[in-house]
């Protein structure tokens, strides 16, 4: 199969994207974290701070303080035990146990990792894995990595004004065990939901960032000795107490093009024993074949992206109510984020609940990172479009989210919860009872033009960086909304006439008032 012909599938005919007869070996399936063994640990504060609110942000980073940071992105949070009835009579049951964290993840099978270089004065200078099962930092490498790390990333980054760096990786099986080739398209969305989830924590850390979606992978994966057959690092987010550094910088004509072999020779390479419980793993060369496509060798290889204008729709613009910014403190926000599928209950939304929603989820988005450089506050490369229905004072309809005028500008009038519930592929969302149905909009290239296959999953992390930020805001507004790929992009597209603006829809969130279902459900924190 050819690449372009994968994404099509992936994003226009999924269940080519996934055989029909997969049957999941759920007895082998992998482990949500990855273990390694054999190798020096360093434990960390389990008394998280249960509010991160007032937090004065430190004169310099400490090893209690990461620890904290860590577990508010990624860590094991909640241990819950849901029932479900069964097809056959209502008497049976089946049990449903899983470990959660504050960010979503297709299935709860989180196929990310999270490392990180440290340079603090409490710890050894060296690369770390965070282990999430045992909420430690385990050594993989140690050294001062500063100029390295700055040439992997086209010494556009001033490393040294950095305390830290965080690296987000993708475990190919961890998910394709179950989707098949459909992880792809997954992995990148779960990235980018993690990648949001982090940035808003740093902000309450105090940690300026910065994120590189472009850097000499080989040389990334390297440092961390990563097998590129079964993992690669998506993202670079340097971490910095001065968030005047120099970010992006353009010193490929000053220090010269570095190449990731060159830089590979520098370092001896390891190979780390880890565990993933699965004894039988299947091959998924598309996965692989994707990810080598998507593989910069030379700095020379790194874009910036123009802004583009502002979408125009033709339909009347309704004006939304000026609200302030959503103030919450993240980690009660986070408690209570809860992804209802079978749970929504239909309400009615109110003109101010809406325009915060959207108002906060497009506001918080915006972030450095290298495609848009030194140019900050360019137009998003991601946007929001929505199906209202039963909005006080707003037609029915689908609309555009204009964030710029904080507007809604209208596409089509009309009730289309019947349209998007014949779209769905499975019925475990029943969207009559939703007064939001939310999608994600994107190129309909996926940004291959500029920046190849690379373009697809970067363009998969904004979305999923977007989808976060909207959840967050869903749930300090007292609603709950649950991301979905299993929908028909090509009748959402023609709901909202995105032919023209040569869009496509990425993901689509229902979002509204829920009730919870009988679970039981515990806290894991110190």
């Amino acid at each position: 199969m050819s690449l372009e012909a994968f994404l099509h599938n992936l994003h226009f005919d999924i269940d080519k994207a996934r055989p029909p007869d997969l049957e999941v070996d759920w007895e082998d399936a992998p482990l949500a974290y990855k273990l390694y063994r054999g190798l020096p640990v360093i434990p960390l504060s389990s008394e998280v701070p249960l509010t991160l609110e007032g937090r004065e942000a430190p004169a310099k980073p400490d090893l209690r303080g990461i620890g904290h940071f860590l577990w508010y992105v990624f860590g094991l949070t909640q241990f819950c035990q849901s029932v479900f009835a069964s097809n056959s009579t209502e008497q049976a049951v089946s049990l449903m146990q899983s470990y959660r964290r504050f960010v979503p993840s297709g299935g709860a099978l989180y196929p990310n990792e999270l490392y990180v270089y440290l340079n603090l004065e409490d710890l050894p200078a060296g690369v770390y894995h965070y282990d999430v099962a045992h909420h430690r930092l385990v050594l993989l490498r140690e050294g001062d990595f500063d100029s390295y790390l700055a040439r992997a990333l086209g010494n556009r980054c001033d490393m040294s004004a950095c305390f830290g760096t965080v690296f987000v990786s993708t475990m190919f099986w961890k998910n394709f065990f179950k989707y098949n080739n459909f992880a792809y398209r997954l992995q990148g969305l779960d990235a980018g939901v993690l990648i949001g989830q982090l940035l808003e924590v740093a902000k309450r850390f105090g940690f300026a960032s910065g994120v590189y979606f472009q850097f000499l992978d080989r040389a990334i994966n390297h440092l961390l000795g990563l097998s590129e057959q079964e993992e690669s690092v998506y993202a670079v987010i340097p971490l910095s107490m001065e968030p005047a550094i120099t970010w992006f910088s353009n010193r490929n004509s000053i220090d010269g093009i570095v190449s990731a072999t060159e830089l590979c020779r520098e370092l001896t390479a390891v190979q780390h024993d880890h565990y993933v419980r699965s004894r039988r793993i299947t091959e998924y060369p598309m996965l692989i074949k994707m990810n080598e496509a998507s593989l910069m060798e030379s700095s020379r290889m790194f874009r910036q992206i123009e802004g583009k204008k502002n979408v125009i729709c033709e339909g009347q613009a309704v004006a939304l109510p000026h609200v302030k910014r959503l103030s919450y403190d993240l980690a009660s926000v986070c408690r209570k984020r809860y992804s209802p599928d079978i749970d929504f209950v239909l309400g009615k939304v109110s003109q101010p609940q809406l325009a915060a929603l959207l108002q906060e989820a497009v506001a918080s988005f915006s972030y450095r990172n290298d495609l848009d450089g030194v140019h900050e506050g360019l137009k998003s490369r991601v946007s929001l479009y929505g199906c209202l229905y039963s909005v006080e004072g707003i037609s029915d309809g689908a609309y555009y989210y204009d964030s710029a005028a904080h507007a809604l500008q209208r596409v089509r009038l009309g009730d289309h919860r019947f349209w998007l519930q014949h779209g769905m592929a499975a019925d475990n969302v029943n969207l009559f009872q939703v007064p939001l149905c939310l999608h994600v909009a994107g190129d309909k290239d996926h940004l291959k033009t500029v920046l190849g296959y690379r373009g697809y999953r970067i363009q998969q992390m904004e979305a999923g960086m977007l989808v976060q930020r909207l959840l967050l805001a869903a749930s300090a507004i007292g609603m709950g909304g649950h991301p979905l790929l299993g929908f028909d992009a090509n009748l959402c597209d023609e709901i909202y006439k995105m032919d023209s603006q040569g869009k496509t829809s990425l993901i689509q969130i229902p979002v509204g008032p829920y009730r919870h279902r009988p679970r039981l459900a515990g806290s894991l924190h110190g």
